[in-house]
């Protein structure tokens, strides 16, 4: 590895009394014999102020950091357990900010917990991974870090297929913790390595909490599980976590890779001499960035001759990306024995982290900055999530419009073909025909004075009259079953024409045919409205006192024949065949008890179908509520929590 001397080991020394001047991570850089404090890759120090130190620290975290100094003075005076005990618990937070920003969190872990993305969108899938990933760090890291913010940072090495980030582990912890070999991927499952004084953090604390512990690898890789072990070699305070390669060819182990990420307090990015330049390593790097984590890069397997040209090409990349002020540390290519490199090569990196170790106050303000960059990220992430919401929203809304534009055509249909004389054409026409032709109408009316034929015989409808009551009824739920059926056939179609989850929905079994209950609902509605055109007659009475003098009729009989009238009301073609029951009941009701009674009638055939095409139509309304679309609420609330958390914080 690259240093930069005895600059570089001074500044060690000075940052262990407890200077805390310059970058919270400090500004060493490892280098091999001979090099210059001039080399490429060691960046003289950063004295740019952080931005979280620009805030001044609070009290109330200088309070804690007190006491956790009071907390090991303690354990070296007989109060050991109790004071270790002290550490795992969970710890107040500042007053300032505690109750507001635990609020806050919750608030928002409750929303983004509540969302649903049914619906097979353009960006769906993304939105489904990055709600687990924001549950998953809110989880892990977030709410965990902010009550438990004295807690030892947690330090993930990360990088690409083979690039040798369980052998840096390996190498820096003096013992075989982590797998290492030529089959790729090597790591299925997280290492975590600490020092024994540490252990208790990470076994009973919640960072990277919902992941099971174990002490040592499963033979086969467990998913959500971590393996922890400890070391004295490792320094107390940091933690160092191995995870699976950022670009393995198994896909389980990029969503572990990016969970580990995220649960962490600082990155090491581990790359190589042969690959540093790929895309893969790049994403993460620019994850970093957009994260705002605390980073260091480790450039591994460097040939020493072509050291200076690899260095220099790799820096003036890092800076070309604006990292160029990120530490970095160089490994040469060495021999590998036992999961190990030789020490020296990462004497450096080593002394870097125990400068982490040996400042509470810098490592506190690393482990704020990168709180604070995983809470900033948050303002670009969750409206991301609204936005897919939203739209889901609008779909589900273009698919429900589908649904009524379809039976709302069927209805208009439905009264076109009820008032056009459509209905008086095959079976019913010849009923009519036949009914009106034998003389059996006017015997049907009883067209008599009163008093005369009286009899039972005289009270008993015709059979034409029964026939051609039946084919009527029939008629008209033959109209009201087929417009359902085009109504049907024309949502899914619509459906079908709308790419993604439209294809799905439409697929659902039945959405394309009508109910299998239409039939029977229909026959019962079409005959429950043949009785309400008989009730609408008897209740409105005959208008024409000298008809009524003159007239006896049946009101049932009367009811069919006005039901024919009106089926052919003001159609051309029904004036040569219906004329005569129009002329009839205008005769026997008058004009304004035929208007009142027709449109009565016509109202509450409307009302029928619209109830039996309502019980239609909830056949699509259960898929899409099926399919999980959010309400349409749930986007302005996930907006209201991200507010809340910013003005939490």
């Amino acid at each position: 590895m690259e240093n930069s001397g005895a600059e570089a080991r001074e500044g060690a020394k000075t940052d262990a009394e407890g200077d805390a001047d310059g970058d919270a991570l400090g500004s060493v850089s490892g280098a091999s014999p001979g090099e210059g404090a001039g080399s490429d890759m060691a960046p003289a120090r950063d004295t740019r102020p952080d931005p979280l130190s620009e805030r001044g620290q609070d009290p109330d975290e200088i309070a804690l950091l007190e006491e956790d100094d009071q907390d090991e003075d303690d354990e070296s005076e007989g109060w050991g357990e109790a004071a270790r005990a002290d550490r795992v618990r969970e710890l107040p937070l500042p007053e300032a900010v505690s109750e507001a920003l635990a609020n806050a969190l919750t608030a928002l872990r409750n929303t983004v917990t509540d969302l649903h993305f049914g619906l097979d969108l353009p960006g769906a899938e993304e939105a489904r991974r990055a709600q687990s990933e924001i549950l998953a760090q809110l989880d892990d890291y977030v709410i965990p870090r902010i009550h438990m913010s004295t807690a030892p940072a947690l330090v993930v090495i990360a990088g690409s297929t083979g690039a040798g980030k369980s052998t840096l582990l390996n190498t820096l912890a003096n013992a075989k913790v982590s797998a290492t070999g030529v089959r790729r991927p090597t790591t299925g499952t997280p290492v975590l390595a600490c020092h024994p004084d540490d252990y208790e953090w990470f076994a009973e604390g919640d960072l990277l909490g919902s992941l099971r512990r174990r002490e040592a690898p499963a033979p086969k890789a467990e998913p959500g599980s971590l393996v922890l072990v400890s070391t004295e070699r490792l320094p107390t305070g940091v933690a160092l976590l191995d995870t699976p390669d950022i670009d393995s060819v198994v896909e389980e182990h990029h969503e572990i890779a990016h969970r580990m990420l995220d649960a962490a307090d600082l990155w090491i990015f581990v790359t190589t001499a042969a690959r540093y330049a790929d895309a893969p390593a790049w994403r993460l790097l620019r994850l970093a960035k957009e994260r705002g984590a605390r980073l260091a890069i480790v450039l591994s397997r460097v040939p020493t001759k072509s050291r200076d040209v690899i260095t220099k090409h790799f820096v003036r990349m890092l800076t070309e990306y604006g990292l160029g002020e990120v530490e970095r540390f160089v490994v040469n290519e060495s021999k590998v024995t036992d999961g190990m490199l030789p020490d020296h090569e990462v004497t450096d990196l080593r002394m870097w982290l125990t400068e982490l170790s040996v400042d509470d106050q810098r490592r506190a303000q690393a482990v704020q900055a990168t709180l604070s960059g995983a809470l900033d990220s948050f303002r670009v992430r969750i409206p991301a999530l609204a936005r897919q919401l939203e739209a889901q929203v609008v779909f589900r809304s273009e698919l429900r419009s589908d649904v009524d534009t379809a039976y709302a055509t069927a209805l208009t249909e439905i009264e076109e073909a009820t008032r056009n004389g459509a209905l008086l054409h095959g079976e019913v026409l010849a009923r009519w025909q036949d009914f009106a032709g034998s003389g059996d109408l006017m015997r049907t009316l009883h067209l008599r004075r009163p008093g005369r034929f009286a009899g039972k015989a005289g009270q008993q409808a015709p059979e034409r009259l029964s026939a051609l009551k039946s084919a009527l009824r029939a008629g008209l739920e033959s109209v009201i079953v087929s417009a359902a059926q085009r109504a049907a056939e024309e949502t899914v179609t619509r459906w079908l024409h709308r790419s993604g989850a439209g294809e799905s929905l439409a697929a659902t079994a039945g959405l394309g045919h009508v109910s299998d209950e239409l039939s029977r609902r229909t026959g019962k509605a079409v005959g429950g409205w043949q009785e309400h055109i008989i009730e609408l007659i008897r209740t409105e009475g005959v208008t024409k006192r000298a008809v009524a003098r003159l007239v006896s009729f049946d009101v049932e009989s009367l009811a069919l024949i006005f039901a024919v009238g009106l089926f052919g009301y003001g159609s051309a073609e029904a004036e040569s065949t219906g004329g005569l029951p129009q002329r009839l009941v205008h005769a026997l009701l008058g004009a304004e008890s035929l208007r009142t009674i027709g449109a009565k009638a016509r109202s509450d055939l409307r009302a029928r179908i619209a109830t039996l095409f309502d019980d239609e139509t909830s056949r699509y309304i259960r898929a899409l509520d099926g399919a999980g679309i959010p309400d349409e609420s749930i986007a302005t609330r996930l907006y209201q929590a991200t507010y809340n958390l910013e003005v939490a914080r």
